[in-house]
């Protein structure tokens, strides 16, 4: 496996900017790495959401959470703007795999990377689906920068 390393602004297709809040903090003054994981829900769904993507009440098909994971490389803090960058890096038939790059505002590289996979399933049921071909139209969107 090889060692993880920051990545740059350009290998995101999109970004939201999120400011920091005071409980975002832990004991040691800086954000809490469960904080990071809020935020990957946070812009992974307000995209989805504002691309009518998904129906939180009524649509057939949901994403599940099924990994995640997070490579910290520089501190944030309380008060500090940040930027998440979007990027999807892989759509199969019934998963999509995010990448996501935390940056201090308007910094060139990341203070972390995640990344996050979804299983499309059926609302109901909670059995897998092929991802909706709405999805993959918007989601191609996101692919990294060449």
């Amino acid at each position: 496996m090889q060692r993880p390393v920051p990545l740059a602004r350009s290998g995101f297709a999109q970004f939201e900017r999120i400011a920091t809040r005071w409980a975002d903090n832990d004991v040691y003054g800086h954000v809490n790495n469960v904080v990071h994981y809020q935020w990957f829900d946070t812009v992974v769904n307000r995209w989805m959401l504002a691309r009518e993507l998904l129906d939180l009440r009524h649509g057939p098909v949901i994403g599940l959470v099924v990994e995640t994971r997070c490579n910290y490389f520089a501190a944030l803090a309380f008060p500090q703007l940040i930027d998440i960058g979007l990027a999807v890096t892989r759509i199969g038939s019934t998963s999509i795999v995010w990448q996501l790059g935390v940056f201090a505002a308007d910094a060139d590289s990341t203070a972390a990377v995640g990344h996050f996979v979804h299983v499309t399933v059926d609302a109901a049921t909670h059995r897998p689906v092929p991802v909706p071909d709405r999805w993959r139209e918007a989601l191609a969107a996101l692919a990294p920068p060449a």
